[in-house]
């Protein structure tokens, strides 16, 4: 069908740290060279921050080149790190807090900042509108646009106002609309549906090794104004999960924002091997751990999300480039593991992309090529160097488990400062790491005591969750029949658990036969689905736009 269209210099998809930095860098090169960039963001979530979820404790080295003066601008950054407390938690009521000697380097946060992303990234919207851009919240880019050459020339938003089978809604139909650009920016998060697609079709991983996930889950309390102690920052490894083995790995995070309140999460490494496992269980059981309870207990929990993280590192990145367009952030996949940081990495890798697609238009280039210079850019910053140094972390823990893993990467980061003469792979993708559940014992989790502790569809009501329901399911099935002919008998049917808002269900029906149901309105957009999912069956597109989770401050 014929389609309206709008044509810009450059439309970037996604309105994250990463997308925003590209966004601004690029109207300030052009204010820099006397010239016009004209540039549009478009955001599936409600309004900027909407979607935004992440820890977090942030490193300002990115946003020092990018706005020097942020604190005369107002950025959001209210709470300097003032201590770092790390615990190897033995067991549900011991743990062993780690001398700082023995900390790596690069978990020590001097000089850093716990925020709400969200807040900032509402923040860098602001300054982005402020330079000139154009950001449109509540669109979702469906689809690339890809030319007969095989160049990228923008995106196709999604259609609004259609029905479960796909038919438009007689007074509420409005299709979808080209956006075209001469170079088009994918900054979707972890997991995103359309770099998904491009680095399939371009062939992009192909010299890289399997990329590597964590879940991560988060909860924002009030808690006693006795307890608080602003600026502490508390990070855990082991109980509840594994800590010497590698097989169910992760940590957690505990941090003490202004205003009374903490941000308490665990990560969950989705290489884990026993299908009977929930990370969402898992985290509620932690918060019971004295080392996080003695902070909670008396507290109001006041909101709720989780996200996929993309944490491979510099092994697992895809080529950059396609013609017409480039990667950048956590859909490229920038995160420091190591650091248990993206926002700085997915920055730089915008402010980067930004900069060679300003040389290329001001070099009267029409767009359709690929940008080269973004590629010698990453390589020659600091954000590789970066990357270089923490190369190994991610392989080391899953080789050989939290505490000799751990140990490796004190000795390669605090002696060779990152540069031990070889490098680990792990080429085990996330999704195949799961053991058959007869063979994995089974996992007998306490009920919530609603205090500490949770079920499901109270914690997705905090996070303010919400999708038109007479729409197409954004969770599609290649296979419907696979989640019980395989995944049931061999796995348990593990989106049963893996799934941190209950979208997945087996249900027994009143003749007696079982019914894979797929609650889509309950979707954080989390991405877990379309990352473990033993048979890869799963498949994570985006819904209208708007839909899903609504975080005021995550």
């Amino acid at each position: 069908m014929e389609r309206e269209f709008m044509e810009f210099d450059v439309v970037i998809v996604g309105a994250g740290p990463a997308g925003l930095s590209a966004a601004c860098r690029l109207k300030q090169k052009a204010a820099e060279a006397g010239k016009e960039i004209s540039v549009c963001v478009v955001e599936k979530g409600s309004e900027v921050g909407a979607h935004i979820l992440s820890g977090a404790v942030f490193e300002p080295r990115a946003l020092n080149e990018l706005f020097p003066d942020w604190k005369e601008l107002g950025a959001p950054l209210n709470t300097p790190v003032k201590r770092d407390d790390i615990y190897v938690l033995t067991s549900a009521d011991k743990s062993t807090r780690v001398p700082d000697l023995f900390v790596p380097k690069t978990m020590h946060n001097h000089g850093n900042y716990i925020i709400s992303l969200g807040n900032f990234c509402r923040w860098l919207a602001q300054q982005a509108e402020n330079l000139g851009v154009e950001i449109y919240p509540g669109f979702a880019a469906q689809e690339a646009l890809i030319d007969e050459n095989g160049s990228v020339y923008g995106i196709l938003t999604g259609d609004l106002g259609v029905d479960r089978e796909g038919n438009p809604k007689e007074g509420y139909y409005t299709p979808g609309m080209e956006l075209r650009a001469k170079y088009t920016l994918f900054a979707e998060g972890c997991r995103g549906h359309i770099g998904k697609q491009l680095i399939k079709k371009f062939n992009l991983d192909s010299e890289a090794d399997a990329q590597h996930y964590g879940i991560g889950l988060k909860e924002i309390w009030d808690i006693d104004p006795a307890k608080h102690e602003q600026g502490l920052v508390v990070h855990t490894a082991g109980w509840p999960l594994d800590i010497t083995a590698s097989e169910n790995t992760g940590g957690s995070f505990l941090y003490h924002l202004e205003n009374n309140q903490v941000v308490v999460g665990l990560i969950v490494d989705l290489s884990y091997s026993n299908p009977h496992l929930s990370p969402f269980d898992e985290f509620q059981r932690y918060k019971h751990h004295p080392v996080v309870a003695q902070y909670l207990e008396g507290g109001k929990r006041v909101a709720y999300g989780a996200r996929a993280i993309a944490k491979g590192g510099l092994n697992s990145l895809p080529k950059m480039v396609f013609n017409g367009g480039a990667l950048i952030g956590c859909d490229l996949g920038t995160l420091n593991f190591a650091k248990i940081k993206g926002s700085h990495t997915a920055m730089k890798s915008g402010m980067l992309a930004a900069d060679a697609v300003a040389d290329a238009l001001f070099a009267g280039s029409e767009g359709g090529d690929q940008l080269t210079g973004y590629v010698d850019g990453f390589k020659a910053s600091w954000l590789y160097d970066e990357l270089f140094s923490s190369r190994n972390f991610g392989p080391a823990i899953h080789k050989f488990g939290p505490l000799l893993g751990g140990g490796f990467n004190w000795v390669d980061q605090n002696i060779f400062s990152g540069k031990i003469p070889f490098t680990l792979h792990d080429t085990k993708p996330d999704y195949a790491c799961l053991k058959l559940a007869a063979d994995a014992p089974k996992i007998s989790y306490p009920k919530p005591d609603g205090k500490l502790s949770f079920d499901k569809l109270s914690s997705v009501f905090l996070s303010n969750t919400n999708h038109e329901e007479e729409q197409p399911c954004h969770l599609m099935l290649t296979d419907p029949s696979i989640p019980l002919s395989k995944n049931l008998p061999m796995y348990d049917e593990p989106a049963q658990r893996y799934c941190p808002a209950g979208v997945y269900e087996i249900v027994t029906q009143e003749d007696g036969e079982k019914k894979f149901q797929i609650n889509a309105q309950n979707c954080v957009h989390c991405k877990t689905c379309d990352i473990k999912d033993p048979a890869q069956n799963i498949n994570w597109v985006a819904p209208e736009g708007t839909g899903g989770p609504n975080y005021p401050n995550m």
